[in-house]
């Protein structure tokens, strides 16, 4: 260690590498501790790779193109599907009174020209305290939500709406109708 030191020169040299080594160390002995905790190196690696939070992409479907041999109608370039919708959900803002509010944006990711209509959402006995425009989004039963009145939206198109509630309602795309 003396000899690396020498050849360093200066003291502010030798400080600066000795302050570098220890930051490696301290990280290294984290990284260690992390997989110990986790319960062994491959599963912790392996749940690193593999989770959502590390994708930048987690909730947006990825599309194949469609092959020579007229392969799945669900590729680009051909039909449409509910997986073209894409339903994004974020806490906002609560309102003066305090209940929790949360905005919803829904997109149309189609990348071919595909307008999609009758757009229904999975939404539980959804409810809000702030008034959503009924054109927007409503619901027509249990379970059961509609998005733009049945309208369609076009490819990129996207529209969004805010509710407030105690809780955010799960929402997800049933069923919808490729025009």
């Amino acid at each position: 260690m003396d000899a690396v030191l020498v050849l360093l020169g200066s003291p502010k040299a030798q400080k600066a590498c000795i302050v570098s080594l220890a930051a490696i160390l301290i990280v290294l002995l984290h990284v260690r501790e992390l997989i110990h905790l986790e319960g062994g190196s491959e599963t912790c690696i392996k749940r690193m790779a593999l989770s959502k939070a590390n994708s930048s992409t987690a909730n947006v479907p990825r599309k194949l193109l469609q092959s020579a041999d007229e392969g799945d109608m669900n590729r680009i370039g051909t039909s449409c599907s509910k997986d073209d919708i894409v339903i994004y959900q974020g806490q906002t803002s609560p309102l003066p009174n305090g209940i929790p509010s949360y905005t919803v944006e829904i997109l149309n990711m189609c990348a071919s020209d595909c307008s999609i209509a009758n757009i229904h959402v999975r939404c539980g006995w959804f409810s809000s305290a702030r008034l959503v425009n009924p054109r927007v989004f409503r619901r027509l039963d249990f379970d059961d939500c509609l998005v733009n009145s049945g309208e369609p939206l076009g490819p990129g198109e996207s529209l969004s709406f805010e509710y407030a509630n105690t809780y955010s309602y799960p929402l997800s795309v049933s069923s919808v109708s490729c025009s």
